[in-house]
């Protein structure tokens, strides 16, 4: 089962350059998006849905052309539901749950904690209402979680850790609960293949950050370390543009 995550910084705007062709090229059973910003009504019908697959979108529901999700699965989807528990953590489109025979799979864009100290703290509770919630559901199947993480978990994960170390992202207290996700179970799949640095899923529009590969990665797939003998390969596809972000794959493999 091969599945994609990609943060496209806005839906309406990768349908005019390379999406529809990297979608059909990329023979994958689940296309998860992240930062859509965009209503279904608002995109044209070959747009918003693709032959084989079937659709999920999630939006913002207060502020337009903000935030947003949007799945692509044409691997049989037996339930989905949208959104965290928690009403403080709905509305803004973030995340879109999925349950397949194997496992149950999210789609998440998590909150940037950058504008100011209110957004840090939502981002943090966010992150908790998040695992307090994968943790529940892991009772009954495995989980995976891929999307646009925001923070960087390691020094080996973006080019300048000591010039970011002050700025959300890459805060203490945002890689501790990367260090705490990962202490319930959870696995950074692309870590499972590639221990190297200069790996990347964003890069700043300024500064030619993307020529340099300045970038960061911030973009993820984990699984429930009960998949561990499961995922076949995970890997970043840093020469695929349109975004500020590229898109990450993992696939997973089952009896």
């Amino acid at each position: 089962m091969k599945i994609y995550s990609w943060n496209i910084n806005g839906y309406r705007a990768i349908v005019k350059k390379n999406f529809t062709e990297w979608f059909q090229q990329s023979d994958a059973d689940v296309v998860m998006l992240q930062e859509t910003k965009a209503h279904p009504d608002q995109i044209l019908d070959n747009h918003r849905d693709y032959e084989g697959y079937e659709s999920i979108w999630n939006w913002s529901k207060g502020k337009k052309g903000y935030s947003g999700t949007a799945c692509f699965s044409r691997t049989p989807v037996l339930s989905h539901s949208l959104g965290l528990p928690e009403e403080l953590y709905q509305g803004e489109g973030r995340v879109i749950l999925i349950e397949y025979e194997h496992f149950y799979l999210f789609n998440i864009y998590y909150p940037n904690g950058q504008m100011n100290d209110g957004r840090l703290e939502y981002k943090m509770g966010f992150y908790d209402c998040f695992l307090e919630y994968a943790e529940k559901l892991r009772k009954k199947k495995p989980i995976v979680v891929g999307g646009d993480f925001n923070t960087a978990h390691k020094e080996i994960d973006l080019k300048n850790p000591k010039a970011n170390s002050e700025r959300s992202g890459f805060l203490p207290i945002e890689r501790a609960w990367l260090d705490k996700f990962i202490e319930h179970g959870y696995i950074d799949t692309f870590r499972m293949f590639e221990s190297e640095g200069s790996n990347y899923s964003w890069w700043s529009y300024r500064f030619n950050a993307r020529k340099n590969n300045a970038g960061w990665r911030i973009d993820y797939f984990f699984v429930s370390e009960e998949l561990n003998n499961n995922v076949k390969r995970a890997w970043i596809e840093p020469n695929v543009l349109g975004s500020d972000h590229c898109p990450i794959g993992i696939e997973l493999i089952f009896p």
